[in-house]
């Protein structure tokens, strides 16, 4: 959530900003700083009241000392005209904060002066590539196809079990998977990162803490009677841990790591984008955080891009990098950069990372904060990266390294899964 003085500040650079990130509801700028207007005054005015009564009450007790009874009489009577307009002060001023609070989160986090125009993915720009598109054999065959031929993931059952797009991972299918997963831990902890197990629902106010609520309601499996919400990310269990805190500055960095399925109804998918793994609605992922210094999270975020790019490098996929362009970034992100790997008998690319530096927009819906050596409180940066998500990795590994004898793997995985492949 964006705090109400960087609107008050410079009203018009936010607007500008917001026109980056194709936000059309501008005119919230000026009814949020109307309302914060309208809160200063009730709070004024509350507060003078309230200033008067203390004043006579101490005077009554003054008179009443010196036995000027009548005097103090007239004192009493002031602070009970007086007292009858505290209450509904009270009310106005708490009824404008709740308007306050509801246009404040309609406001999508400000882009950073280094995210590009533009409205659509094709607009996002091409940080740089990595990797060589590799020459399969002929006839080769999809991920979805490799999936049935080699039995390993079995999308009827799933459907069974629950609905499209839960897969039944089985067999070296579901062995692949636990190996990709205890792979990307490893990369992680040993780059400093400490593992979590996070719940894998969370509350009301842990989905709104990351953003995910009121924005992605839509997207999300909701436990009615509970009130409880299956995560669709672990960003969301793992960043609330720090929720309602204030951290000391040599707290800082916090490095977080965790694995967890992941819940998305992604309703509206079809088409070709939705065949075997490329869109899920149950599918895992090896989520990386980072809770920092405000100063420190621009170049946290360009460390984070060259961990998840050095993970990407060492399964020996084709990869690009992107840096999104305002109109296809996420709600709460400041910057995002996509990554993507070449899925070779797809002829496409599949976007496997995003890498968010969030600022301080989490870090206020949060209300995580540190205090720095002056003593002063101050709101953290909050980063997250997908470190990785497995579907799009797997359907990558599975095209890009088929032969006629088989599917090779990466040595990296050979000590997880086994040397001979698949």
């Amino acid at each position: 959530m964006l705090l109400v003085n960087v609107l008050r500040q410079n009203p018009e650079w936010v607007k500008e900003r917001l026109k980056v990130k194709n936000f059309s509801k501008i005119e919230l700028v000026d009814e949020i700083i109307a309302l914060d207007d309208e809160r200063k005054r009730l709070q004024t005015e509350f507060d003078n009241v309230q200033s008067q009564i203390n004043t006579a009450s101490k005077t009554i007790g003054m008179l009443m000392a010196q036995g000027k009874k009548e005097e103090a009489e007239g004192a009493k009577a002031e602070v009970a005209s007086l007292k009858p307009s505290l209450e509904p002060l009270k009310l106005n001023t708490a009824e404008v904060e709740e308007k306050l609070q509801k246009a404040l989160i309609q406001l999508p986090n400000l882009p950073n002066e280094k995210v590009p125009l533009g409205k659509t993915p094709e607009e996002n720009e091409v940080v740089r590539e990595g990797g060589a598109k590799p020459i399969l054999i002929p006839d080769a065959l999809a991920h979805w196809d490799l999936i049935k031929k080699y039995d390993l993931i079995n999308f009827e059952t799933g459907a069974k079990i629950t609905g499209s797009g839960f897969p039944l991972y089985k067999g070296k299918g579901a062995k692949l998977q636990r190996a990709l997963v205890q792979y990307f831990l490893d990369f992680n902890t040993d780059a400093g990162y400490t593992e979590y197990i996070p719940p894998f629902m969370v509350n009301e106010a842990s989905a709104y803490a990351t953003g995910q609520l009121p924005d992605k309601e839509g997207q999300m499996y909701h436990a009615t009677e509970d009130n409880f919400y299956l995560i669709p990310t672990a960003e969301v269990p793992v960043t609330n841990i720090y929720r309602d805190e204030i951290l000391k500055e040599n707290d800082l960095p916090l490095k977080l790591t965790a694995h967890s399925p992941c819940f998305r109804r992604e309703a509206g998918s079809f088409g070709k984008d939705v065949r075997g793994l490329n869109r899920v609605h149950q599918f895992e992922k090896v989520e990386i955080i980072q809770i920092v210094h405000p100063e420190k999270s621009e170049t946290v975020l360009d460390e984070m891009v060259a961990h998840v790019e050095r993970l990407i490098q060492s399964l020996e996929l084709p990869y690009r990098i992107l840096r999104l362009c305002g109109g296809d970034m996420g709600f709460t992100s400041a910057i995002t950069y996509d990554f993507e790997v070449y899925s070779a008998a797809q002829e496409r690319w599949l976007e496997v990372s995003s890498v968010s530096n969030f600022e301080n927009y989490q870090a206020n819906r949060l209300k995580c904060r540190f205090k720095n050596a002056d003593g002063k409180t101050q709101l953290v940066h909050t980063l997250n990266g997908s470190s990785l998500a497995l579907p799009r990795i797997m359907a990558a590994l599975l095209e890009n390294n088929q032969t006629e004898n088989g599917i090779n793997l990466p040595k990296v995985l050979w000590r997880y899964f086994s040397a001979e492949g698949i």
